[in-house]
């Protein structure tokens, strides 16, 4: 759902006084290596991630209550967790596609090293969770992930779009973290380059 175009990713970052950047597409990892190189030529930080999807169960469940899936932002800290993105990316595709290419928390665990997770935008499964009415079960599913990434590489992510259920979610998120220690972390979309960009980025939806 975005309209940014990689070789004005970092010239923008940098104008803006940032030194690193990330690169978080829906399910997908197709432009990783330009990501990557651009940032590299620019003198900016490139941080290689992907928004999955996850299904509600395994992988493997195609009915149609597994379309049920949520998003979980994964980032690479290092070569051995590129290579284990790449894996469940991979195998999302292979094994788990279902509408979108799925992962699943088997996953997860078997490709956890070398990833930091963030919880996602009101479409975690978490906030998901916070928005339902089902505290307990967003603080036991925080919980899971903290245990399959490991204390300081799992945050609960806070953002401000200006939609009413973040303000929601957000507020439950920081009482799950100061009940757990699970850190926050605030996070924030980037669709387009410019403020001018928007009407173009809601025709390419449209589309």
């Amino acid at each position: 759902d975005g309209a940014c175009r990689i070789k004005k990713i970092p010239e923008r970052v940098k104008m803006l006084g940032q030194k690193s950047v990330a690169i978080t597409d829906h399910g997908v990892m197709y432009g990783a290596v330009e990501f990557f190189r651009e940032c590299k030529n620019q003198g900016v930080k490139p941080i290689i991630g992907c928004e999955i999807y996850l299904a509600p169960n395994s992988r493997f469940d195609k009915q149609k209550e597994d379309l049920n899936y949520s998003h979980l932002v994964l980032l690479c800290r290092n070569e051995t967790g590129y290579r284990n993105l790449v894996s469940i990316v991979s195998s999302a595709f292979t094994e788990g596609f279902y509408s979108k290419p799925r992962a699943d928390i088997e996953l997860l665990k078997a490709h956890s090293e070398g990833i930091t997770a963030l919880s996602a935008c009101i479409s975690g499964a978490i906030p998901k969770y916070i928005l339902a009415g089902e505290p307990e079960k967003a603080k036991d599913f925080a919980l899971l992930l903290d245990g399959i990434f490991g204390r300081g590489y799992f945050y609960l992510e806070l953002q401000d779009h200006g939609i009413p259920d973040q303000k929601t979610v957000n507020s439950a998120l920081k009482i799950i973290s100061k009940n757990t220690g699970i850190p926050l972390v605030a996070t924030n979309d980037a669709h387009y380059i410019e403020k001018s960009d928007s009407e173009a980025q809601k025709a390419l939806m449209c589309i």
